[in-house]
């Protein structure tokens, strides 16, 4: 008799949901949508922080140096200043949940459609993508385009 593979996800995710907003998706989503951008070989871990204004704000003063909060900050991790880990430690992302819901009414969109857009969006910045020059933003925007595609939402770039 041989033992079934227990198969792992490609990525494992601490999700801390920090803020009171109602609405937030299931950790089965920010689950498939981490996924669906994880351009990786192997596993990797990562922390997905939903937070209110006030954390998103002081975490954008303090690392960005702009004030109010922002809708998703990422924290990448250079895995070779954390030897012997098990699954590379890819980073944290920190996502406003009011700043996320009031964009996605503002913009008419669904709410999980501009959620699934930051977990992708922030994804990508944790794997080296940028959008500060027209060429890196053309590439990060293509790829956030297609992954939501197959995920099944509209391009969050286009103006209904």
């Amino acid at each position: 008799m041989s033992a079934a593979a227990v198969s792992q996800p490609a990525l494992v995710l601490d999700l801390q949901i920090e803020t009171g907003a109602g609405d937030v998706p299931s950790a089965a989503d920010f689950q498939r949508w981490a996924e669906a951008a994880w351009r990786g070989d192997g596993g990797a871990e990562l922390t997905l922080r939903l937070v209110d204004e006030a954390e998103s704000g002081e975490l954008n003063q303090a690392y960005r140096g702009k004030e109010g909060p922002t809708n998703v900050l990422s924290f990448p991790v250079d895995a070779a200043e954390l030897p012997g880990l098990e699954l590379p430690l890819l980073g944290d992302l920190v996502i406003c949940a009011p700043v996320v819901a009031r964009e996605a009414a503002g913009q008419g969109k669904t709410a999980e459609a501009h959620w699934a857009h930051m977990v992708v969006h922030g994804m990508l910045h944790l794997q080296g993508y940028n959008h500060l020059e027209a060429a890196e933003a053309e590439v990060m925007e293509r790829l956030e385009t297609d992954i939501l595609r197959r995920l099944g939402y509209p391009d969050p770039y286009r103006e209904e």
